[in-house]
């Protein structure tokens, strides 16, 4: 009889079978085969086969334990297997893992997998946030499985989050143009529920739901799926004879009367802006142009409404007011929301605080309404936000638009 035969006869039997298995687990641990095993619901045939192998009287009670030294022993004196029983187990089950090992080689790969991401964002605070929630709530887990599909997923995340914000772009083109695929960053695609967090993160979008609230996150970051829904209110802005759209911001400034732009105006026929010097304010909400518009018309001087959250078409307005020469400064509530657009806008273009920063709240901030929500720090101003947590009070624009309209009078 082969040594194996003998093996097999002595340890690999059905009703020993537990034992084996209790010491391969061991093995797996990287711990060593020593000590007491007990099996506390054993069958008859299962107690009869272990005082069998160890020569021993049969025992009162259901359970049944041994020292795994005594097996060993066993195992080198019977000749079965000199090397004792971690080998002999070996030999009957198979090569063993180290699973601590394993474990450690496999949170290396996962590791690896995110280093692409982490170097995307390493100069970006306002996504680390984002970025380790990604790690910490295993969501790439759950999508990919394994750390090889993982890395090819955010490879692709890493060169779209590089990319972002852009100016006004289809988001089947902009996924052409970085992940060539114009359907990468469809609804059903995992890459584009990633993304979308990003876009979050960065266009500093408060929570919501519902395809207007996912339309104006994209369109935070200039990612816009419906170039007509996208629109921008102004007033005042110089007109231009020679395009369309020019001619009607022309008409519309000349009497007056605020101009809503949509975003497919603005790429298609953007007006030749001739603003060289000039100031152009902007507000956070329409109830401002519209009291400039009753009290000013056309005297006033360059105004754009974001109109909370700035999306692609203000965007697109703004970056071309920019790049005409504009000197740009913002105001908004004094509220947590209105320093979230603030540091959107600020990040973005050079822009100039409007009576937006902590001596201003300051002079108005009695009454009104209590600070509400999460708090954040202005990045333009780093008194502002301390200044308003003490005082307490959120103000918004309607209580101080007679000094705006003082500011606009051209």
């Amino acid at each position: 009889m082969s040594s194996d035969e003998r093996l097999r006869r002595l340890l690999g039997g059905p009703e020993l079978s537990w034992l084996v298995e209790r010491v391969r687990r061991r093995l797996e641990r990287n711990e060593p085969a020593t000590g007491v095993v007990t099996l506390s619901r054993a069958t008859p045939a299962q107690r009869d086969a272990l005082e069998r192998l160890l020569g021993r009287r049969p025992r009162a009670g259901s359970g049944v334990s041994v020292r795994l030294e005594d097996i060993d022993d066993l195992v080198r004196r019977s000749g079965v297997h000199p090397a004792g029983l971690a080998a002999a187990v070996v030999a009957l089950t198979g090569p063993v893992t180290d699973r601590a090992a394993l474990a450690t080689e496999l949170d290396a790969a996962w590791t690896a997998a995110f280093a692409p991401l982490h170097a995307a964002v390493a100069e970006r605070p306002e996504l680390h946030g984002w970025a380790d929630g990604l790690l910490a709530t295993g969501a790439v887990r759950r999508i990919t499985r394994d750390p090889d599909g993982a890395a090819a997923l955010l490879e692709r995340l890493a060169r779209a989050v590089d990319a972002l914000p852009v100016d006004a772009e289809p988001l089947g083109r902009f996924a052409e143009r970085v992940l060539d695929s114009a359907h990468a960053l469809d609804a059903n695609q995992p890459l584009s529920s990633l993304l979308f967090g990003a876009a979050r993160a960065l266009g500093g979008v408060p929570d919501g739901q519902g395809a207007s609230w996912r339309r104006e996150v994209w369109a935070a970051v200039g990612l816009v799926r419906d170039a007509l829904s996208s629109t921008v209110l102004t007033l005042g802005l110089p007109g231009d004879p020679t395009s369309p759209t020019g001619r009607m911001i022309g008409a519309l400034s000349d009497a007056g009367e605020p101009a809503v732009l949509t975003l497919r105006q603005l790429t298609r026929d953007m007006p030749r802006l001739a603003m060289s010097g000039c100031v152009v304010s902007v507000c956070e909400n329409p109830v401002v142009v519209a009291a400039v518009a009753d009290q000013l018309g056309p005297r006033s001087s360059p105004l754009i409404c974001t109109s909370g959250q700035p999306g692609a078409a203000v965007m697109a307005l703004l970056i071309a007011a920019d790049r005409a020469g504009a000197t740009l400064r913002y105001h908004g509530d004094f509220d947590w929301g209105g320093l979230r657009i603030g540091n959107v806008l600020f990040r973005r273009l050079p822009f100039a605080p409007w009576r937006f920063d902590a001596a201003s709240y300051r002079r108005v901030a009695a009454g009104g309404h209590p600070l509400a929500g999460t708090p954040v720090a202005a990045s333009w101003d780093p008194d502002l936000d301390g200044v308003m947590h003490r005082h307490g009070w959120a103000v918004e624009e309607e209580r101080v638009l007679d000094e705006l309209l003082a500011d606009l009078c051209s």
